[in-house]
């Protein structure tokens, strides 16, 4: 029996040697030994490769080194923690309470190319705490101590004030890493959207445009943060607004675009082709640059006339014109005053959608504190982002069935907006409610014990993040409740187990998770006293982890989801998890017996999956008999990956 490698299972994708992999795909013969050979690859690669010392790039000082970190695979676990989660039997979505530089990596075989959109709030560089422990020699052990988890001193955030001389320089190093390994995340489809500031826009568009590809550029949205005028401005201007970064995966994405406002169109005069609206005849270009666009407009009822616009011209050339007039399709002034507008009929237009605009206004930072004090009384969390605006967002880019992710989750704000544009499907007439799901990830950061948030008993951001998903959801529920298309029960109010009248449901639960070393101990061995590395290693889980916590690292290790439906089953007295309808089986209890091993043979003609995988604890088995048999009987069963930890 096979035992769970510690180089290939006991940590996080390698992404160094997938990426090689990939590569002696694509050009084999340039790998002699089993080593790339760059002469080979020069030769293969031609013209295109790049030789000159002075090109265009862009560089800062560590960036060899975040390069590095995010390439480095990680040696932690990710332990569910039930009494933390909400309806945890049934959700889909996760929150994740850990660095998110090692929470990515883990996420990277469970979530590669499979989340549709990432949105983030980051750090804005502003001379305040930021910093994340990254430490390029062991990060997990820094956060272990950050966090309480080792015996430590404990580790701070560092301040990165300008006048550190590497104000921009350790922005980027925490960003780059993160950055790297969130694109392997995403869908071929998929997009990120970035919020920030001025301090780091430039330098934030600089390394997107290296990390996800220049030509993947979406759009740089323009956010009027601001409802009110700043009078505090040092520079008597007010910055009234941020930034929303896009970008894509590659160019299979684009925005849905807003829907057409149906209000603007009626029919006051019955014209037999159906409902219109007016809209501008005026053109784009000057005399210069379009003459054909320069006549004048003469209405022939009236035979009055309007000169172009200078500067604009007209919409249309004047044979088109004409066309529209004889047509009864432009409309001309009764008053002296005006200009002719189109009758632009309902019936033309086959777009559903218009243009989603780069400026966003009409949803201000002040909504978001107003969101925050009615959930929880106080404000407990600083400058949040409305969950409006990224509802908006998440609209334009997500179907109903589709991934969120978020790993600067902060109060949480995505997981309320994935959570209310779910229930609004319903609202709108779709025949379910939505079905996103979403992944928030958060650095468990002390809150100051001067803060609202610290005297209403939340000790760190993480804490908010969850509490501020319970109370949302709840309200979610209640709001939509009754309302057209949730449902058509009769019921007035919404139970705590999220039914929608008409037996539909809202899933407004979440599966916590924290970061950690990993369970198993050879696996998070302590070189520095191997001898009883060695001692431990004939019962190698450790001691205060549960069976919850090894099941969920082998979910890890196998790449498998982390929300996937997990059943019980007992087997001769034994605990068997049967996860995926029977792709994966896993028993961890200990005297196991040939009786158990039949059993779980038995599952697989009962379920019938395409392929099973079991996997035991090493020590698990009654006798070392039974261990070697155990192989010989799955394989009657056609069950041949079995493997032990």
């Amino acid at each position: 029996m096979d035992k769970l490698n510690r180089d290939t299972d006991g940590s996080s994708l390698n992404i160094v040697q997938d990426n090689i992999e990939k590569l002696k795909n694509l050009f084999p013969d340039s790998f002699a030994e089993g080593k790339i050979d760059f002469d080979k690859l020069k030769a293969t690669l031609g013209d295109v490769l790049e030789t000159q010392e002075e090109r265009y790039h862009f560089s800062w000082h560590g960036k060899a080194g975040a390069r590095r970190i995010a390439q480095t695979p990680s040696t932690g676990t990710l332990r569910p923690c039930k009494e933390e989660s909400k309806h945890w039997d049934t959700t889909q979505n996760l929150f994740i309470e850990g660095d998110n530089l090692e929470v990515l990596k883990l996420l990277q075989k469970s979530y590669h190319k499979r989340v549709k959109m990432i949105y983030i709030d980051p750090p804005y560089n502003t001379g305040k705490e930021f910093i994340y422990p990254d430490n390029y020699q062991d990060n997990l052990n820094t956060y272990l101590e950050y966090t309480g988890q080792k015996d430590s001193e404990g580790r701070k955030f560092g301040t990165n004030a300008e006048t550190s001389g590497r104000y921009h320089t350790n922005w980027l190093n925490m960003m780059y890493p993160r950055l790297k390994l969130a694109r392997n995340l995403l869908r071929d489809d998929g997009v990120i959207f970035i919020s920030i500031d001025d301090n780091e826009v430039t330098n934030l568009r600089k390394i997107c445009d290296e990390i996800f590809g220049e030509e993947n550029f979406v759009a740089q949205f323009v956010w009027k943060a601001r409802k009110f005028t700043d009078a505090r401005a040092v520079t008597n201007v007010s910055t009234d607004h941020e930034y929303i970064l896009a970008y894509a995966k590659n160019s299979e994405f684009s925005v849905r675009g807003v829907e057409r406002d149906e209000s603007k169109f009626s029919n006051p005069d019955n014209d037999s082709r159906g409902p219109w609206m007016s809209r501008s005849i005026l053109g784009l270009a000057t005399k210069d640059q379009r003459p054909n666009l320069h006549y004048d407009v003469i209405d022939p009822n009236t035979d009055r006339i309007f000169p172009p616009n200078p500067a604009t011209g007209w919409r249309y050339s004047q044979e088109r014109m004409n066309q529209l007039i004889n047509a009864g399709c432009i409309l001309f002034p009764s008053k002296d005053s005006g200009r002719p507008r189109e009758k632009k009929f309902r019936s033309e237009m086959q777009a559903e959608f218009i243009a989603f605009r780069s400026i966003i206004d009409g949803i201000h930072t002040a909504d978001g504190t107003q969101e925050i004090r009615g959930l929880f009384g106080a404000e407990i969390f600083s400058f949040p982002k409305p969950h409006e605006l990224i509802k908006s967002i998440i609209e334009q880019a997500t179907d109903v069935n589709d991934i969120v992710l978020d790993f600067f989750s902060g109060s949480a704000t995505a997981a309320h907006a994935v959570m209310d544009l779910n229930a609004q499907d319903a609202s709108a007439g779709s025949a379910q409610v939505g079905k996103r799901k979403f992944i928030m990830v958060q650095l468990p950061e002390p809150c100051d014990e001067a803060t609202e948030a610290y005297k209403a008993g939340y000790k760190n951001i993480a804490d908010i993040g969850k509490e501020r998903i319970r109370r949302a959801g709840e309200k979610i529920l209640k709001d939509y409740a009754g309302k057209e298309g949730i449902g058509t029960g009769n019921s007035s109010c919404i139970s705590s187990t999220s039914a929608i009248p008409g037996g539909r449901t809202l899933d407004i639960g979440f599966k916590v998770l924290k970061l950690a070393s990993s369970n198993i101990k050879p696996w998070d061995a302590d070189f520095d006293n191997l001898e009883d590395s060695l001692l431990n290693a004939v019962d190698n889980i450790k001691d205060d982890r549960s069976e919850d916590d090894v099941l969920y690292e082998i979910l890890l290790k196998y790449g498998l989801d982390l929300a996937v439906p997990i059943a019980e089953r007992q087997i001769a007295g034994k605990t068997v998890y049967v996860i995926g309808l029977g792709a994966l089986v896993i028993c961890l209890a200990d005297a196991i017996t040939l009786d158990v091993v039949e059993g779980i043979g038995q599952l697989k003609g009962e379920l019938a999956p395409e392929a099973m995988r079991v996997v035991f604890k090493d020590s698990g088995f009654q006798d070392d008999v039974v261990k070697t048999n155990a192989i010989q009987s799955l394989k009657k069963y056609g069950i041949d990956d079995v493997k032990s930890l």
